[in-house]
């Protein structure tokens, strides 16, 4: 089984959010053999990747950074994906942090990055906003050998 992970920005706009999925759609159709996505179910990338995995036929794996994560949502819309994902999810595993934080999230991607063998990277290579943001999974990613693919389709923005 191929084991992808994925790390990305949280706030795309709502055309970029299609175009990534499509662009994901193609990434893993070039896969001919079972795959697993391991992903944080963030919104934005997180959340449009473990759609794009559940349309493939995948499986999904879940880290979840805290035991607080659920409340660290800024809308209801993306903590309701987030809980009907987290539900789909064939296992999961909870990092040993109590509240959401950088070093939680930074944890989190590095844990992702860990159980990869591809990682997706929905990045648009600026720096990272803050610790554990998309840039420093990619060069953490980058730093241990992996296989990062970046996905920016032409004309994305964020929010």
């Amino acid at each position: 089984m191929k084991r992808i992970g994925c790390t990305g920005h949280q706030t795309l706009g709502v055309a970029t959010r299609r175009h990534v999925v499509e662009a994901m759609l193609a990434e893993l159709s070039d896969i001919s053999e079972e795959i697993l996505g391991v992903t944080c179910l963030a919104e934005g990338a997180d959340q449009a990747f473990a759609l794009a995995m559940l349309a493939r036929g995948g499986q999904l794996h879940a880290v979840i950074p805290s035991k607080d994560y659920e409340n660290s949502f800024q809308s209801n819309e993306a903590r309701s994906t987030y809980n009907s994902l987290l539900q789909l999810a064939g296992s999961r595993s909870e990092l040993d942090f109590s509240t959401a934080s950088e070093d939680a999230y930074l944890a989190a991607g590095q844990e992702v990055a860990d159980q990869s063998d591809i990682l997706l990277a929905v990045w648009d290579g600026r720096p990272a906003g803050g610790k554990g943001g998309t840039a420093d999974i990619v060069a953490y990613a980058r730093q241990r050998g992996m296989d990062v693919r970046i996905i920016w389709p032409p004309g994305s923005t964020r929010q």
